[in-house]
């Protein structure tokens, strides 16, 4: 009887002990107990780009080389990208949030989380017609055709990012960490009249009217969108994912990609590559045009498109990634600098220069890649080169968002 008591108790005693891993000391280095498991993410819409190498420099045809386009060979970490540029559709996601966010806050649905913090509450009901709301609208002589319509100059989103090239370089251990959060605010709301500004007696009122809203262009990329609005979406959206994940474990952030990391991605695992399909030639052995742009002198409807097409129009490069040349030229973060390739270093290269708005306009410059479908063929090449200003919105100029990969698989080497 003894000694079934004893067995008992050492039963439980190792149960206790089994039970109580991770909370006490045991003497050994074991790590952290409890952490969550990480099997990595799949986010909808992107596609995976291994990591690897990529030689830039010389474009075809590109007669000044020599000067923005020296030869170099440069490694590229893992990421996800978009298979596509971000639609009308999801941007209008976007707006629409910004949208609710403004008539919750009105109506004062909000609601205080377990850190007396306040939220919005998403569960509550907006009622459109509250007088609550007239603010939302225009008014007056403001008013069109006796519509009801939403002033779209109140959908303002705030949004920050941490400086950590400042915080790497600061010299003082004692720095407040606020010195290093940045903050700023876009109007989000697409700038539809580029249709009528970026083209002198042309008629493209049309556009301006329905590209943005009318339901036969939701597949359509969006544009009239600057470099800060495109920041104020990948923001939204890593808020968006890190509010709904599963794990608890937030993921790294999304954001526009670096020039090179565009570049890379656009050749598709093709060395050298001039266009995403890896020819020398934007039409096939039929003859029929690969991609969204001005081809001869002036037929634009000969592609298929006359002005933008959908986001998923003709075939996707090796990596899944559809209209990396033409339809619209894509932002990214890289700030532009003609010599840039002399200084650049060769592990994931990255300039950036965050402009404040009494900046030189010099200093605004950011590199756009891709061209569009306005442009002639030159643009199309995955490693011409071209920059527009940040603050910047044209009827050609798209995104799309990019998200490092978070640890090293098989398949990166």
């Amino acid at each position: 009887m003894k000694k079934l008591s004893r067995t008992v108790l050492v039963l439980v005693t190792m149960m206790i002990i089994a039970s109580s891993c991770g909370t006490k000391q045991n003497g050994q280095l074991i790590g952290v107990a409890d952490r969550p498991s990480w099997n990595g993410i799949n986010p909808y819409g992107m596609v995976y780009v291994p990591s690897g190498t990529l030689h830039i420099g010389p474009s075809d045809q590109d007669v000044s080389r020599t000067y923005i386009q020296r030869p170099k060979t440069i490694s590229i970490q893992g990421f996800y990208m978009d298979d596509t540029e971000i639609t009308n559709n999801e941007w209008r996601q976007f707006v629409n949030w910004v949208r609710d966010s403004l008539a919750h806050t009105a109506l004062g649905n909000v609601m205080e989380d377990d850190d007396g913090n306040e939220k919005i509450d998403w569960e509550m009901e907006i009622d459109w017609e509250s007088e609550d709301l007239e603010d939302l609208y225009y008014q007056g002589d403001d008013v069109f055709a006796g519509q009801k319509e939403l002033d779209s100059r109140n959908f303002v989103y705030n949004y920050e990012w941490y400086d950590w090239q400042a915080a790497a370089h600061n010299k003082d251990p004692d720095a407040p960490r606020n010195q290093f959060i940045k903050r700023d605010e876009a109007n989000i709301y697409p700038d539809t009249l580029v249709w009528v500004r970026d083209f002198a007696y042309s008629y493209n009122e049309p556009f301006t009217r329905n590209y943005f809203w009318h339901p036969a262009f939701d597949d359509y990329p969006v544009v009239g969108v600057d470099w800060k609005m495109a920041n104020a979406f990948c923001y939204w959206r890593t808020q968006l994912w890190n509010s709904y994940a599963a794990n608890g474990v937030n993921s790294e952030k999304f954001r526009i990609p670096t020039e090179h990391e565009w570049e890379y991605a656009a050749r598709g695992g093709h060395e050298h590559a001039p266009y995403p399909w890896g020819g020398y030639y934007v039409r096939n052995a039929k003859g029929c045009l690969l991609a969204n742009f001005k081809p001869g002198r002036g037929n634009y409807p000969e592609d298929g498109g006359f002005y933008t097409v959908k986001a998923d129009a003709y075939f996707p490069n090796d990596y899944g990634l559809y209209n990396m040349s033409g339809n619209v030229a894509e932002w990214t973060s890289s700030a532009f600098h003609e010599n840039s390739y002399s200084f650049l270093h060769d592990l994931n290269p990255d300039f950036r220069y965050d402009a404040e708005d009494d900046d030189p306009d010099a200093q605004k410059r950011k590199v756009i890649r891709g061209g569009s479908w306005k442009d002639i063929a030159f643009f199309m090449q995955t490693g011409t080169r071209h920059w527009e200003f940040q603050d910047t919105t044209k009827s050609y100029i798209g995104f799309r968002c990019a998200l490092t990969f978070l640890g090293r698989s098989i398949n990166d080497f």
